[in-house]
């Protein structure tokens, strides 16, 4: 049953139809429950009032697989003016991004030369951004790029995906560059040649791949709505004596409000996932196809809002 939920929402997240119908109405439905806001200056009041809990933020300009320079010219551009309007309202907010949004399948050096004027910026201003990982057959492409970034700034992430069989190696080869790193299960749909076809397997992996990165002493972001994956990151902090200084969790917005809070009241650092922007449809219908219980934390979230 969860691999037809899965398979459901996977389908509907690239139904092209509905994504245009949700441009349209949407957005009044999405904003303030699921996303933040359609822009981001409509999204900083809900930063603030997440920063009020003590949760910390990390924003995503929604859109991906772009394969329009100025499309891509314009997400770049407005990913520095979201750092920079980070900086001056003093918000606690990192920044998240996608490859494909800023022109990977379009041209490597327009990426490039995107990644160098952001990062820029955020070294400028000390914010974090994080390289979102995408499918499988853009993997090797965004670690490489994240690596070859790290080498030279302060203040770049990324993300891998416990669904994947590479992934231990990943960590292995990027345990040299000291690297925060968020663990994600995974949200694609992919082939049983490059990802661990059942959940049993994944929630495995995952167990794995935290163990392995928190006890690097890097930085290590646990994102995850899974009860079972944070009471086990928090005994293995307990049983290693790992600082809470040197990992977060991390969650969506709009899912288990009280559970982040919570875990701040705890004493650990949460982070809470903030999209925004109007193409919100495609991202809403993974999150679902992710985790089934999403769509009950989801409906929880958007009939208290």
């Amino acid at each position: 049953m969860s691999v037809m939920t899965r398979d459901f929402f996977l389908y509907l997240s690239k139904n092209k139809a509905l994504n245009r119908a949700a441009q349209n109405w949407g957005g009044n439905i999405a904003s303030g429950k699921i996303v933040g806001g359609l822009d981001f200056p409509s999204s900083v009041k809900f930063i603030k009032e997440l920063n009020d809990y003590g949760l910390s933020v990390t924003v995503d300009h929604l859109g991906e697989f772009v394969t329009n320079k100025a499309v891509a010219i314009e997400r770049a551009e407005e990913c520095i003016r979201t750092i920079e309007t980070i900086a001056a309202q003093k918000l606690d907010s990192q920044v998240s991004l996608k490859l494909t949004s800023l022109g990977l399948d379009i041209d490597d050096q327009l990426v490039y030369d995107h990644m160098t004027n952001i990062l820029d910026t955020a070294e400028k201003h000390q914010i974090m951004v994080t390289i979102d990982m995408e499918d499988e057959q853009r993997c090797q492409k965004t670690l490489d790029i994240f690596k070859d970034f790290k080498s030279r700034y302060n203040y770049i992430s990324t993300v891998v995906q416990a669904y994947l069989y590479r992934t231990e190696e990943d960590i292995k080869e990027l345990s040299s560059y000291k690297p925060f790193l968020r663990l994600v299960k995974g949200a694609y749909k992919e082939s049983p040649t490059v990802a661990f076809p059942n959940k049993s397997d994944v929630d495995k992996n995952y167990k794995k791949i935290i163990k392995m990165h928190m006890l690097s002493g890097s930085y290590a972001a646990i994102a995850t709505h899974d009860d079972a994956m944070i009471e086990y990151t928090k005994a293995l902090a307990k049983e290693h004596n790992i600082s809470k200084d040197q990992f977060e969790f991390q969650m969506l917005y709009g899912m288990r409000s009280q559970t982040q809070r919570e875990l701040v009241k705890e004493g650990y650092k949460m982070r809470v996932y903030v999209p925004y922007g109007d193409d919100w449809y495609g991202y809403f219908m993974r999150r679902l196809a992710e985790r089934p219980a999403n769509i009950a934390f989801v409906l929880k979230g958007m009939t208290k809002k």
